[in-house]
């Protein structure tokens, strides 16, 4: 591309903020929320159906955001790019942050990239997201507020051939102030199967995120994984932020990171 910018007019902005004035000190972060790809990218040289994958986004944590921003009265900063064209769970110099093959399918454009194409995406979609994110975290803390740190993926039912049995998994490394109370509330949910460090490890320090704003900030943190068959549609979605929304206000509560009563 030869043009001095990616982003143009009629492209979405890097992120998008629900619920921006919520007053809990509380910060809710969704890294693959969105699947748009700039214009000037075209489809990357991807079919509508590998699009649509999970190679490409997180299948339904968006809809999941927007239910536990506004029933958690927090802040829920979504990243509106498909992980595809750049992946904000990545540190920037990660070989997968924009990746030339994802689940076996080669992504075409983004084969050959030149440092100031990789730089644009950094620049234009990584970045702005990333600042937002310690904005949100630098005005709660300004406020008087220590907040925790949520962030929420998906993940597939099956990989390399194996059935997932986990219908929700808590990611994480060091600090047990919030998932293991988290896990220990979840584990009463009748018919529920939680994974601790499942179905990835947080202990891997393979994502960036919940690193860059939680752990270094030592702010108490989570990663939530939900699986992506029983959030792929709205009531999907319905269903489960309806089961986890109890959850994680008692527990929000317990650590005192609940919004107070008016």
């Amino acid at each position: 591309m030869t043009s001095q910018t990616l982003l143009a007019a009629g492209d979405p902005p890097p992120f998008t903020c629900l619920n921006p004035e919520g007053a809990a000190p509380l910060v809710i972060i969704c890294d693959h929320a969105g699947r748009a790809i700039p214009r000037a990218l075209g489809d990357l040289g991807l079919s509508p159906e590998a699009r649509d994958r999970h190679i490409a986004w997180d299948i339904g944590i968006a809809g999941v955001a927007a239910v536990l921003a506004h029933g958690l009265n927090a802040p829920a900063l979504c990243a509106s790019y498909s992980r595809l064209v750049i992946d904000c769970n990545r540190r920037l110099d990660d070989p997968t942050s924009i990746a030339q093959e994802s689940d076996r399918v080669p992504i075409p454009g983004n084969r050959g990239l030149g440092g100031a194409d990789r730089t644009r995406r950094a620049e234009e979609i990584f970045r702005p997201y990333h600042a937002a994110i310690a904005a949100t975290i630098d005005a709660k803390l300004a406020s008087g507020q220590t907040p925790a740190l949520l962030s929420l993926h998906s993940f597939t039912p099956v990989m390399n051939g194996f059935a997932r049995p986990w219908h929700l998994g808590i990611l994480w490394n060091r600090d047990a102030r919030l998932p293991v109370p988290l896990m220990a509330r979840l584990a009463q949910l009748q018919d529920v199967c939680v994974g601790d460090n499942e179905p990835y490890s947080g202990r891997d320090e393979h994502g960036y995120s919940i690193i860059a704003h939680g752990q270094s900030r030592r702010l108490p943190h989570a990663l939530i994984e939900i699986r992506q068959d029983l959030i792929s549609t709205e009531a999907g979605v319905a269903a489960w932020s309806a089961r986890l929304l109890p959850a994680l206000r008692d527990v929000l509560a317990d650590t005192g990171h609940a919004c107070p009563a008016a």
